[in-house]
């Protein structure tokens, strides 16, 4: 917080050219949503509006899969047609998100005319390209409504599929075309050596590595009984129309949002970034690739693959009687304590686990006690000793200075991709930040400053730290907690709001915010008017 480096930077104009394209998997439509899914959606916002931080075009994509077995008989079950049972679940998933303040900027079903015209496009593009990775062959085997997958002996456990050990699986026989998946295991061997951060974080792209080795096998890609589907654009031998395996009917709906096949696609394709629950890895690191190159269009930069949440120690399971409440969990605290608490207990890189009574630390701790406690302190006492404006004081030279920097230069490390996607160990370090500022007032002691006129400078340097210290953590929970990020930045009297400021490529821990003539100048809270509000974490909630 050196006063003196802020003088020195001019007012800069930033050009958000660069492209951030950003797709999580699309959720399955025979359920609600669950903290699972809850956990994917809120890690990506994160990591979407940290890129619109940083100047990109970012454009964020989810979505629902909306076609297969499962949803035909969920829709049987509830005795409605199926398109009437994923126009409700699509409705009832968008309301989650919209409660949870995600910021997607498509949302893809793939019953959508636009997205079966892709569909078809890209297997006759196949077609034209490399017409012998399509075939026809008989085929039996064990089949999982679950996965919508026909499962490996090694996926198999006393009868039943390891990740749906309460569902009975089918026994499948019939004639269907297949996609010749195994003779692209050399460009997937070679994908991995060349392109090693292609899929993270390490464990699951050894996995990939470990399963190429094994060998692969063709997959069937239509079923014959597959009503509820996407018609495979050729018939088979006999003239009959089958139904497009929902993989292959699921994965292409991050191209054909791009407007695939029509003119302009590639303006946003490659996608940057996949983010997808580590259980489908092979579909989006083996089958994916394979369809892609097949049919001739360019791979996705990266692929995320986060673990799951659990719950008392065991995976979130509906057959399994292994749930929690999603609307619950948000009311207990509010969204941005609930985006807080996942996202900083549960690490994007690993398994979590989800406990109330962790929940209530965290909210007590993190939230009311340090960094609530913090800005209500601040704010009240530049109310109290400076008449509500944060003085003007160009040499407050704060100690915690060169800690604050190395830890928001780890928080970028951490959210860019340069050391994978990990916004746990981000909030990690603002937090670290947080507990800086805390030691900090306790030491200055600004009501005993106040007593003093000889110590006036002082206290006005003082109150200047605090003021940009907070300012700089709001900037930077923006991925994390937006709406409280905005409610301490309204009550510095910050200009414009935090989303709107950028964090610069050149000098990441000096962000820059938007002037009342659109151009970026570098932070500075001196004459910032503050008005104390309501307490951002009021301890109350805990009652």
């Amino acid at each position: 917080m050196d006063g003196g480096a802020r003088s020195g930077v001019a007012v800069r104009q930033m050009d958000d050219l660069r492209k951030f394209y950003l797709t999580t998997a699309i959720d399955y439509a025979n359920g609600d949503p669950h903290i699972g899914h809850a956990l994917e959606k809120i890690g990506a916002d994160s990591i979407a509006r940290y890129h619109r931080l940083r100047g990109y075009q970012v454009h964020f994509l989810m979505g629902m899969d909306e076609h297969g077995q499962k949803v035909t008989q969920a829709a049987a079950e509830r005795g409605v047609p199926p398109q009437t049972l994923v126009d409700e679940i699509a409705a009832t998933f968008q309301e989650v998100w919209a409660r949870l303040a995600i910021s997607n900027d498509q949302f893809i079903r793939t019953t959508e005319p636009s997205h079966k015209t892709g569909v078809r496009a890209l297997i006759e593009r196949i077609f034209e390209r490399n017409p012998d990775d399509f075939y026809e062959q008989a085929y039996e085997g064990w089949y999982c409504v679950g996965c919508e997958l026909f499962k490996r002996q090694d996926e198999i456990v006393d009868g039943k599929c390891t990740l749906h050990p309460t569902r009975t699986l089918d026994w499948a026989s019939e004639r269907n075309w297949f996609f010749r998946l195994k003779r692209y295991e050399p460009f997937l061997r070679e994908l991995f050596v060349e392109r090693p951060r292609f899929l993270e974080p390490d464990s699951r792209r050894n996995e990939i590595l470990a399963l190429i080795q094994q060998g692969l096998e063709d997959i069937s890609i239509t079923r014959s009984r597959l009503l509820w589907a996407i018609p495979f654009p050729r018939p088979s031998s006999d003239g009959e129309y089958q139904g497009t395996w929902v993989w292959f009917d699921a994965l292409p709906n991050y191209l054909t949002a791009t407007g695939f096949p029509g003119d302009g696609f590639q303006s946003r394709w490659p996608a940057n970034l996949h983010v997808i629950g580590k259980d489908i890895t092979r579909l989006h690191c083996v089958v994916w690739p394979a369809m892609l190159e097949s049919a001739g269009i360019e791979l996705p930069e990266r692929v995320w693959a986060h673990g799951f949440v659990q719950v008392g120690g065991e995976r979130l399971s509906k057959s399994a009687g292994v749930q929690l409440d999603l609307g619950k969990a948000i009311d207990r605290y509010g969204t941005d304590a609930f985006r807080y608490y996942l996202l900083r207990d549960v690490p994007f890189d690993a398994d979590g686990s989800f406990t109330f009574e962790r929940f209530e630390d965290r909210y007590t701790a993190d939230l009311a006690n340090a960094f609530g406690n913090l800005a209500s302190r601040a704010i009240s006492m530049i109310e109290r000793y400076c008449g509500g404006v944060v003085p003007d004081s160009s040499g407050a030279d704060f100690e915690g200075d060169a800690a604050d920097t190395q830890d928001f230069e780890a928080y970028h490390r951490s959210m860019d991709g340069s050391n994978g996607y990990l916004p746990h160990e981000a909030l990690r370090r603002v937090w670290l930040t947080v507990s800086r500022a805390n030691a900090y007032v306790d030491r200055k002691a600004p009501w005993k400053l106040a007593k003093d006129p000889a110590k006036r400078l002082e206290l006005e340097q003082t109150l200047w730290s605090l003021a940009r210290s907070l300012a700089m953590q709001a900037i930077h929970l923006v991925p994390f907690i937006p709406g409280k990020a905005e409610e301490l930045w309204d009550q510095l009297g910050a200009p414009g709001q935090a989303s709107e400021c950028r964090i610069s490529a050149d000098v990441p821990t000096q962000p820059l915010i938007r002037s009342t003539n659109g151009a970026f100048q570098p932070l500075d809270p001196a004459g910032w008017r503050v008005t104390k509000g309501i307490a951002l974490f009021p301890k109350e909630s805990l009652t």
